[in-house]
């Protein structure tokens, strides 16, 4: 499968979707011009994945902060993950940012999937 691998901007998350060392990650800031257009070839390869997952899938996301249009997709991506059996997700987020936890334990409530937080 071929490799995800975007670099973060001011404006785009750190994006690494790399099946074949098992690391998917979505890091930084999210507030894309177009959220719809930036991650909808992530929500394709990860519906391309769950044809043929691994055992376990640990996606992590590391986001400082993201916007309202970003928040959407970000549900879209977890929906996405949902269907594939053994994903988990690690969301961390900065130790004094409720916000942000706020943010994951609001979508740990709407997806089905286990989530572990993780303060840094």
């Amino acid at each position: 499968m071929e490799i995800i691998s975007l670099e973060g901007t001011e404006d785009t998350p750190k994006i690494l979707l790399d099946k074949g060392n098992s690391i998917f990650e979505i890091s930084g800031r999210s507030l894309p011009e177009d959220a719809a257009e930036f991650y909808q070839p992530i929500i394709d390869w990860i519906r391309k994945y769950g044809e043929d997952p691994l055992d376990e899938t640990i996606f992590v996301f590391k986001l400082e902060y993201f916007n309202t249009a970003s928040s959407k997709l970000i549900l879209d991506t977890l929906s996405a993950l949902e269907d594939i059996p053994g994903v988990k997700i690690h969301w961390y987020f900065y130790e004094d940012d409720e916000d942000m936890e706020e943010a994951g334990e609001e979508f740990s409530e709407l997806i089905d999937l286990e989530f572990e937080f993780k303060p840094y």
